[in-house]
């Protein structure tokens, strides 16, 4: 008889002949029952693992409904015969699990370049503008709205951008939409899908793959140190191009002016498009902003992104495009069928945020706390590893790029660090194709953590990598 030792709880609250089931679909998934192979008759299990009867056949006939096993006349229970595919991928998943649950048990400090500080957010003004936004219009936002976004919201919208980041823009060219992956799907059916799109490597992947999923052509263009090489763009049959000159993702390089004025000559011969992310260009450290590309340009040849995920909290899902007229007229003629993504409500409490002057105060506070924390950063990277490490990308955003001269490469650097509790991120997952570049260079981000835990963890990097 195959031997079955399922560890089985009364108090689980699943019943007894499920987590019988489940068990025996894990074993054979995992290879370790061999399709064909015959389960133990109902009556020798029961014996066996001191269960009823009704038990086992209640737990067989979910097996034979799922099929997992078949049964056979005067024969008994068989097996299912399964592609290997489908038991390769589950081993990958059982290991893909167990490495996800050891970095949940084990990550004290996680530098995760996405989180933002969540203690400063204003959740009480927050809750008070929404509950106004809900009696407001007596259920008005319960129904659909506009499918651009709400038109208070894009005014407001237009005003800070011309304000803080020289963006040239009315209400009517801005579509709002719940992250910049929805924004570029939208985007690439109003370019077209015929162009080839040029992209930064390394950089921001999932703007990567979202293209690279709807079947676009796409180049990748390697980085200098002003950011995306426009000698070798200019030698690529590419005219549309994807950037983050403001704060370059992941290096952190600032595109300069000449360069940006290259990129716009670049857009007005190709008769392209230029998509400019600006990801988190509220927050500079060093020297004075850069006008935006968007800005700068007199040909209408950009799309401008923008988002307030860094800004406010992730989850919100707000971000915006804005449009250049041929793109705008375009989206007028076809693509108002498509209905908005952001919630009404959100939209709504967001308009009344930035109408009463609560955002520009809390985008004040943030630059502030922001610049305390880098500052922190910056000091105690100095203070542990001194000279063994070189900085990269530190003079704006939420996250820097760290190599370290400790002889490690990525995959080590990130798992000695996990030992002391210290989750770092790889840089490899934003190249396209070969990463012997990366070496020992991991990513860093520092919004989502406290002071005392930017120093702690650093220190504690310092115990791992041995410096």
């Amino acid at each position: 008889m195959i031997e079955l030792t399922p560890v089985l709880d009364n108090k689980n609250g699943k019943p007894l002949y499920i987590q019988l089931a489940n068990y025996i679909k894990q074993e054979i998934l995992s290879g370790r029952i061999k399709p064909k192979e015959k389960l133990p008759s109902k009556r020798n299990l029961s014996n066996y693992l001191g269960l009823s009867l009704n038990t086992i056949q209640s737990s067989y006939e979910q097996l034979c409904a799922e099929g997992y096993v078949e049964s056979k006349p005067r024969k008994g229970l068989f097996v299912t015969t399964f592609d290997n595919d489908l038991i390769i991928n589950q081993r990958g998943l059982e290991k893909l699990e167990s490495k996800t649950q050891k970095v949940q048990v084990n990550a004290k400090i996680d530098f995760n370049s996405g989180k933002v500080d969540l203690e400063r957010f204003p959740f009480a003004v927050w809750r008070k503008l929404t509950i106004q936004s809900l009696y407001a219009d007596q259920g008005e936002l319960f129904y659909n709205g506009n499918p651009q976004g709400e038109h208070l919201l894009r005014e407001q919208i237009a005003a800070h951008l011309y304000a803080s980041r020289g963006v040239r823009c009315s209400a009517e060219q801005i579509i709002i939409g719940a992250g910049t992956q929805v924004l570029i799907g939208l985007l690439c059916m109003l370019i077209g899908k015929e162009h080839i799109y040029a992209l930064e490597n390394p950089g921001f992947h999932r703007t990567r793959i979202t293209l690279q999923d709807l079947g676009v052509h796409t180049i990748h263009i390697p980085l200098d140190e002003d950011g995306l090489n426009i000698n070798q763009l200019k030698n690529t049959n590419a005219n549309v191009v994807y950037v983050t000159p403001s704060h370059q993702f992941p290096y952190g390089m600032i595109m300069p002016i000449s360069r940006r004025m290259d990129l716009l000559k670049w857009a007005e011969e190709k008769k392209g498009y230029i998509i400019e992310d600006d990801y988190d260009g509220e927050y500079r450290y060093k020297g004075k902003p850069i006008p935006s590309l968007q800005g700068l340009s007199t040909k209408e040849s950009v799309v401008y992104l923008g988002t307030f995920s860094k800004s406010l909290i992730p989850s919100l899902r707000i971000s915006y495009m804005v449009l250049p007229s041929p793109l705008m007229k375009k989206y007028q003629e076809h693509f108002t069928i498509y209905k908005q993504t952001v919630s009404r409500v959100h939209q709504d409490t967001l308009y009344r945020f930035m109408k009463d002057g609560l955002w520009q105060s809390h985008l004040n506070k943030m630059r502030t706390l922001y610049r305390l924390k880098h500052s922190t950063l910056m000091l105690a990277i100095n203070k542990y590893f001194g000279q063994n490490v070189t900085i990269i990308g530190e003079k704006s955003g939420l996250h820097i790029v760290l190599e370290v001269k400790n002889n490690m490469e990525e995959e080590e650097l990130i798992n000695t660090a996990l030992n002391v509790g210290v989750k770092v991120y790889p840089l490899s997952i934003y190249y396209n194709g070969a990463t012997e570049s990366v070496g020992s260079r991991i990513l860093l981000g520092f919004g989502g953590l406290t002071e005392t835990e930017i120093n702690t963890g650093i220190k504690l990097l310092k115990e791992a990598w041995k410096l």
